[in-house]
């Protein structure tokens, strides 16, 4: 069977469906992490069921709200809105008693910073910073139809959550990375100045909280995606066999660094050091693109008048150039092409570093397809079921 002859879903036709640009009801703009409007003081959430900000009126029960001028559904605010996370979520009420009071981001949370040690005076502005990356990424998977469940409530078998560690003076370090559904990131990494210093110590272009969560998640959705699955073999045909020993191979990379003519193959020159880390960081790049075409297409910007020296990428490059929604894919990642020109253009007009200082090779090319045709056939399946379910309750009903 070749995974990538199935059918994919309406995902393929448009790999970014978030909307990213939001109005409060008295037209003003708001923003993703806004929890009140500054225009005109609504109080504001974000509700995750439908990847939309709500402006909110309050109901007949305290702490129940609904979207303005309409009666259903109802939530209540995440609880982690009043703690330093400053959460925005919104939590539909049937799902408050079973989850705490915790939203779909908050809920996948084991370990948070302890935010009453007088040793670490600054773990509550850090954990603030870590949770509004954590909310865009939790909100990107949501809306790719990928599964996001809390191991700690939902999924105890192959759900996801994170531990977020600060190393106490004197003890062991914290290593960000990934362990069978366990993402542990280090409260450091949230410090602008460590982040940096690190950046540059490893000689990296590109070094972010956003950037660290969707490398480490794409290493939790090879184990639930691809691992055991059909596209095992296509995967390491691309990719690379991943059970070459993973710690010698980091070991190799670290020691010798990456090949000389790496950046034909690959899209960073720590994807090098094996397959699993090259697949994450082609996720992670995946997940990068598409936030940013869909927010380039939320706010209403056109390449359309754009002068860009761009040769467009064809279907020579692609995993699978005969699919049938290779030309729409085309369309998308052409599109994202010429954006990164015009972002970077834009980031040397202010002096600033290129905003992705990368450059995505033809091989690189064939492993973003594949990662898409593996997220679309995903959707297509979280859709059918979504669709069923409907089904049946509607069956029940007659």
């Amino acid at each position: 069977m070749n995974p990538s002859s199935d059918p994919i879903g309406k995902a393929d036709s448009s790999p970014g469906l978030r909307v990213r640009a939001f109005n409060c009801q008295c037209g003003s703009p708001v923003f993703f992490r806004n929890s009140i409007c500054l225009a005109c003081g609504t109080p504001l959430g974000y509700a995750p069921d439908v990847a939309r900000m709500l402006p909110l009126a309050p109901t007949e029960l305290a702490e129940v709200w609904v979207e303005w001028q309409t009666e259903a559904p109802r939530y209540q605010r995440c609880a982690n809105l009043s703690l330093p996370a400053a959460c925005n979520w919104l939590v539909p009420v049937d799902e408050v008693g079973p989850q705490a009071g915790f939203c779909r981001a908050c809920r996948l949370n084991r370990t948070i910073p302890d935010l009453q040690n007088p040793q670490q005076p600054d773990n509550g502005v850090l954990w603030a910073r870590v949770e509004m990356a954590k909310r865009r990424l939790v909100s990107a998977l949501i809306v790719m139809g990928l599964p996001v469940a809390s191991r700690e409530t939902e999924d105890t078998q192959q759900g996801l959550m994170f531990d977020f560690l600060s190393a106490s003076p004197g003890g062991p370090p914290v290593m960000t990375g990934h362990d069978s559904g366990l993402i542990t990131l280090n409260l450091i990494e949230a410090d602008d100045v460590h982040r940096e210093r690190a950046r540059a110590d490893m000689n990296e272009p590109y070094r972010t909280l956003v950037g660290h969560m969707r490398h480490e998640v794409g290493h939790y959705y090879w184990d639930r995606l691809i691992a055991g699955s059909p596209w095992l073999e296509p995967c390491r045909a691309l990719f690379g066999d991943e059970t070459q020993d993973y710690a010698d191979s980091l070991e190799r990379y670290y020691a010798n660094g990456p090949a000389a003519d790496w950046q034909l193959r690959y899209v960073s020159a720590y994807a090098t050091s094996h397959p699993w880390e090259d697949w994450a960081e082609c996720w992670a790049h995946y997940m990068h693109m598409s936030d940013m075409v869909d927010t380039a297409s939320s706010y209403g910007l056109s390449l359309d008048q754009v002068r860009l020296e761009l040769k467009p990428f064809g279907h020579d490059v692609l995993y699978q150039p005969d699919h049938p929604g290779a030309d729409k894919y085309l369309v998308f990642i052409n599109h994202w092409a010429g954006l990164t020109m015009l972002m970077n253009g834009m980031a040397r007009a202010m002096g600033q570093p290129d905003i992705y200082p990368f450059v995505m090779a033809h091989q690189v090319v064939a492993k973003l397809h594949f990662i898409h045709l593996v997220v679309s056939q995903q959707r297509h399946r979280m859709d059918g079921n979504a669709q069923s379910d409907w089904q049946g309750q509607s069956q029940a009903q007659m």
